[in-house]
């Protein structure tokens, strides 16, 4: 299996896997649903994939379980957000509590982003 079809398999994966937070986000979303941004899920950026991306803004919307709150998976996350940045991306990270419990909240702060690079 070359590399390429083995991201498009990650990814597919990565998709049909994902949690309750990201579920709720991506229908928020999909098809341009916000403001007309379109993002891609368990988009390839590097050799990573970022939960969410808007290409035109060059924006990665994270979301964090519980999984991040160790000190070795928040080291990773340092690193990881490094490269995505050095590539030129702007990353914005949200727990998972916030999309169940305040997707309003959440999607005001994407749109705050946007606002700003459209500036």
């Amino acid at each position: 299996m070359d590399q390429r079809e083995f991201r498009t398999r990650r990814a597919r994966a990565l998709r049909q896997d994902q949690t309750r937070a990201e579920s709720t986000l991506w229908q928020a979303l999909r098809n341009g649903k916000l403001d007309g941004h379109r993002f891609r899920r368990q988009y390839g950026i590097g050799r990573y994939f970022a939960d969410f991306a808007c290409v035109k803004l060059k924006l990665v919307v994270e979301l964090d379980g519980g999984v991040h709150d160790d000190d070795e998976n928040d080291l990773k996350d340092q690193f990881r957000e490094q490269e995505i940045e050095r590539l030129g991306w702007f990353i914005i990270r949200f727990r998972n509590e916030q999309v169940t419990g305040d997707l309003s909240g959440v999607l005001a702060g994407i749109r705050d982003y946007a606002a700003r690079v459209r500036a």
